[in-house]
């Protein structure tokens, strides 16, 4: 399949315990309404994966199957007060956090035969792009131990340009008790229109 035809595929996750709505799939799904059907001549698609274990091979793997030319992936940070731009993703996972079915880890590696670390080469670039856009966003090489680091490592497995951020939690905003005044760009408005051009980045990135 030639590199225009494969997909950019961009991934956020569905709600966990004590996170019931997880930010990183609205934000997935607004990035694949602003590009549209494509970006930088790939063809974009939109996937939320369930945060479980089991999602790896059931969905995520059938989705890098196709075959990407690049991955932009996407999780929540409930304690991050800016983006994260991860750098690696690590042969490591934790048997204390259940998932989302409340399964834990099989056990504390994720791949028994695995390297230690798997890395990014689209970091830097993603952190410029971020911070150009006025997006506070800081370089991370710890990606957890939870779903975000597992899917993260397995999709670097691919070679393809890939890169995970990891959003803060929204700030939560009263109702107004009356019509506001229109508003500039929300800040959230904001993250994902500078998303959309860390995706054009990887798209650029995968041309061959």
């Amino acid at each position: 399949m030639r590199a225009a035809q494969r997909p950019l595929l961009v991934t956020g996750f569905g709600p966990f315990p004590g996170v019931p709505r997880n930010p990183s799939a609205a934000l997935a799904r607004r990035i694949g309404r602003l590009v549209g059907p494509k970006i930088g001549g790939l063809p974009v698609r939109v996937l939320v994966l369930p945060t479980t274990y089991s999602a790896i091979p059931e969905v995520l793997e059938p989705a890098l199957a196709e075959g990407p030319a690049a991955i932009l992936m996407l999780g929540v940070a409930t304690r991050a007060k800016r983006v994260r731009v991860e750098a690696q993703g690590r042969n490591r996972t934790s048997r204390l956090f259940p998932d989302a079915s409340g399964r834990i880890a099989a056990r504390l590696t994720l791949e028994r035969e695995g390297p230690a670390a798997r890395r990014t080469a689209f970091g830097r670039q993603g952190l410029a792009i971020l911070r150009r856009a006025g997006v506070p966003a800081v370089p991370s090489r710890d990606a957890g131990r939870y779903l975000c680091n597992a899917t993260y490592f397995r999709a670097l497995r691919e070679g393809c340009p890939a890169l995970f951020l990891h959003i803060p939690m929204p700030p939560r905003t009263a109702r107004p008790a009356r019509p506001a005044k229109p508003r500039r760009q929300g800040p959230q408005e904001a993250m994902a229109q500078a998303f959309v051009e860390v995706a054009r980045g990887l798209a650029v990135r995968a041309r061959p």
